[in-house]
């Protein structure tokens, strides 16, 4: 027996012609694209085929948008009597390619094929067509409906639907059609190309098994039906039914016959993906007596427009995919079936194999998976300025950007610090730019700024680290209120001057990454730290408006909520001897993961229960913090006792150790 098949080097194709070679004394003949014998090797290893059994798979070396193929005449020639069955899966299963190259493979591809199908005098054309050929149908389309199609304007069924018609009017040869519904990965192994259909919608499932318990319940979308089958099924069936009599001029359904709603196939996947179970659904529907005028005027607004646009984008979803939620049609397989009968061929439940899917994208296919997410990737050959940077956390963070390849730039007050800081790079074998600046100094920013300017043409990421920290009571600071001004000084004044300083010629190049080293203390309003809270929350502040205006200029924020670190900058305070902190590496790799993924906001668990507490339940959040207030003594540096002695009580021990990172 002799095939001809086209799209053998595609997902379903490649399938298809191995099973076709499971057949004794087959030989496949196959279309291939001038230029692309480089497939051959791995085509045939796919196929199990050796050198030796080689030739069952004969290319035949042509072109899809071309008149017969594009094949040679001395290839008709020879083909010319020699196929029984030509298998015809060559076309664009894209639903955002443009109409034109729809048009070329999918309608003028199949009158192409059926040109040389009569050219070689073929024995019977197997057209492989798709459930789009019914269009928006309103109800069950049945296996020997065509004409009825409705709501073909799409171009992806309008092709699909012409494409079928060329071979039910044009092709003169026995010929059968198939129509799959939407081709999912293999049943059993989970193997997949691409990203299509409900694959589209795995990204949102990640994000809420990432953001939410699984234990939770959620809101899903409820909308038409659609119908999924494994390619497997799709080439085992394809290979039977068209092996069998009496099938000429007709048309299969290959097709579940379960069928699912979209918030069913929602559901299957997110307990696949062991993400939230969705038990309550909003139906799509609703959204369809939104008059359209209403919805046209919506989408002119610009905010409305983007905010849907960064969606979309974010999720990986195209255009087009809310268009089918509501998806109308459900697909008689009545025939498909009978011809099925005692083969043992049927398409699995998905339930059983929804896993096996989601294993294989989320290690194979998932977006991310193909975006370089190392700092190196993100930060080498950039220079990234991070102040106070000579020692602490930002000393840390420096070392691990120089690792990764970036121009670290460092300032600080102390000479000597930066000396030594310089001298550990080298020892590492790499190097810091070392700049003597005191941030606190509004002259001396404009100076710094004006330095980095000349000598870098600015900054790629900016990492505003330099702070000060000043643990102490209000009521002891009566008369302390240079506390206040000299905390606000550096931690807000002078951590703007150099950002605004920064900031022009990042707008110039469109492209900046700012990421301002907040605190815990702002989300959980940490008593005995108004000076520094207040000056951190003023930056939080300041932060957000400033994401707000440049968002549209290339230019993003992040503010790291940094928890306790074990830095200098606490030595003062003898009770945190023996609390658990964050080593400075970790709060490196805080700021590290703000470079690579630039979120909003990174904070611990902690800190978002102290910000939600507060939010939800205010007065609870206010007993508790008094009370961590009361056990926790004043440092011996705050009244002034040099001993550095203090204690603490068991239940403040029990608290320090429950509650990791938070000021108290």
């Amino acid at each position: 027996m002799h095939y001809f098949v086209t799209g053998a080097t595609g997902f379903i194709g490649r399938r298809l012609v191995r099973q076709l070679l499971g057949r004794k004394g087959a030989v496949v003949h196959f279309l291939l694209r001038k230029g692309s014998e480089d497939k051959l090797p791995d085509l045939r290893a796919f196929w199990g085929l050796d050198a030796k059994s080689a030739a069952r798979a004969v290319p035949v070396y042509g072109d899809l948008t071309a008149k017969k193929l594009g094949v040679s005449a001395e290839d008709l020639r020879q083909l010319k009597g020699q196929i029984d069955h030509v298998y015809h899966l060559a076309a664009v299963y894209d639903l955002s390619a443009d109409e034109e190259s729809q048009v070329a493979v999918n309608i003028e591809g199949t009158r192409h094929l059926v040109e040389f199908a009569r050219a070689v005098d073929a024995g019977h054309v197997h057209h492989v067509s798709s459930i789009a050929a019914a269009g928006l149908y309103e109800g069950v389309f049945r296996e020997d409906m065509f004409d009825e199609a409705e709501n073909i304007d799409h171009p992806y069924f309008m092709t699909k639907h012409e494409s079928e018609k060329v071979v039910r009017q044009e092709c003169k040869q026995a010929w059968t059609v198939y129509r799959p519904a939407m081709v999912v990965g293999d049943s059993q192994t989970g193997e997949m190309d691409k990203i299509d259909g409900p694959y589209y919608f795995f990204k949102l499932i990640q994000r809420m098994r990432q953001i939410l318990p699984p234990w939770m319940p959620t809101v899903g979308l409820e909308g038409g039906r659609i119908n999924i089958v494994p390619v497997d099924f799709v080439v085992r069936a394809l290979d039977h039914i068209s092996h069998q009599a009496d099938i000429a001029q007709r048309c299969f359904h290959l097709v579940d016959p379960v069928g699912y709603r979209v918030g069913d196939v929602l559901d299957i996947f997110s307990r696949a993906a062991h993400a939230p179970k969705m038990n309550l659904f909003i139906n799509a529907a609703l959204l369809g007596f939104i008059p359209k005028g209403v919805k046209k005027s919506l989408m002119a607004l610009a905010p409305v427009r983007r905010i849907r646009n960064a969606v979309m984008k974010d999720l990986g979803l195209p255009e087009d995919i809310l268009t089918f939620v509501n998806y109308p049609t459900r697909f008689d397989n009545r025939d498909a079936s009978a011809a099925l009968k005692g083969s043992g061929i049927e398409c699995p439940n998905l339930k059983d194999y929804a896993w096996r899917l989601w294993d294989y994208w989320e290690r194979h296919l998932d977006p991310d998976l193909h975006i370089d997410r190392s700092l190196r990737g993100t930060v080498g050959g950039k220079v990234v300025l991070i102040t106070g940077g000579s020692s602490g956390i930002g000393l840390a963070a420096a070392h691990k950007f120089a690792e990764a390849g970036a121009t670290v730039v460092i300032c600080g007050r102390d000479q000597d610090k930066l000396d030594a800081a310089c001298a550990e790079a080298q020892a590492r074998g790499y190097a810091f730019t070392a700049y003597p600046a005191d941030i606190a100094d509004m002259t001396d920013c404009d100076r710094f700024v004006q330095l980095l300017l000349q000598n870098h043409g600015g900054v790629d990421f900016l990492i505003n680290n330099a702070g000060r920290s000043i643990r102490r009571a209000i009521e002891g600071s009566y008369d302390r209120f240079h506390d206040f001004e000299r905390t606000m000084q550096l931690n807000y004044f002078g951590c703007l001057r150099v950002t605004m300083g920064l900031l022009p010629g990042m707008v110039e190049r469109r492209r900046g990454h700012v990421v301002n080293i907040s605190s815990i203390g702002v989300l959980t309003n940490a008593p005995r730290f108004s000076a520094y809270v207040a000056s951190k929350a003023a930056l939080d502040a300041w932060t957000c408006c400033a994401s707000s205006e440049f968002a549209d200029q290339g230019i993003t924020f992040t503010t790291v909520n940094m928890p306790l670190v074990r830095t200098p900058m606490i030595a003062p305070t003898a009770i945190y001897k023996n609390v658990p902190t964050l080593a400075p590496e970790e709060a490196a790799d805080m700021i590290a993961q703000a470079c690579i993924f630039k979120p909003v906001r990174i904070a611990t668990r902690l800190g978002i229960t102290g910000q939600v507490m507060h939010a939800l339940v205010p007065r609870v959040a206010q007993i508790v913090m008094n009370t961590t207030f009361r056990m926790f003594p004043d440092s011996s540096a705050a009244k002034g006792d040099k001993s550095g002695k203090s204690s603490l009580s068991p239940e403040a021990i029990a608290m320090q150790q429950m509650m990791r990172g938070i000021h108290f």
